[in-house]
């Protein structure tokens, strides 16, 4: 089974969170979390922070993360893990990957017009506000 990652990332004040414009298929054009593969070789959690500092440069001494959740489809054969953290100061992220920017947290995240994963993002967000996700409360 495939493994990827998406890591939701707020600024210090968790008004905002960073997301990317996809620039290639699947979600051509739509806004996402930053995220990607989980090679074979790496814990999860090592993915999340390799991947977060690869589109966007943000290290492990900037936030901390907490996994949120797992979403498994049988039917691709793959899993996503879910991580979340808020940055320790304000960071103005740069990458090359996809274009990067500061949402409003409190943006309708079910959006499919202009949000990928078809509502997934938003029912992450509604359990991070809803719920939790351990430290950022």
């Amino acid at each position: 089974m495939t493994g990827y990652n998406l890591v939701v990332v707020f600024n210090p004040d968790k008004k905002h969170v960073l997301l990317c414009k996809r620039i290639k298929n699947p979600y051509l054009g739509l806004s996402n979390f930053v995220g990607g593969h989980i090679e074979p070789s790496e814990s999860c959690e090592d993915a999340a922070y390799r991947e977060l500092f690869e589109e966007t440069a943000i290290t492990r001494e900037m936030i901390k993360l907490n996994q949120l959740m797992t979403f498994i489809y049988y039917n691709q054969s793959c899993y996503v893990d879910v991580w979340c953290g808020r940055l320790k100061a304000d960071f103005e992220p740069h990458g090359d990957e996809n274009p990067l920017y500061w949402g409003r947290a409190d943006d309708d995240y079910f959006d499919m017009t202009r949000f990928a994963g078809e509502g997934n993002m938003g029912h992450i967000m509604e359990q991070i506000f809803q719920f939790g996700d351990g430290y950022l409360d």
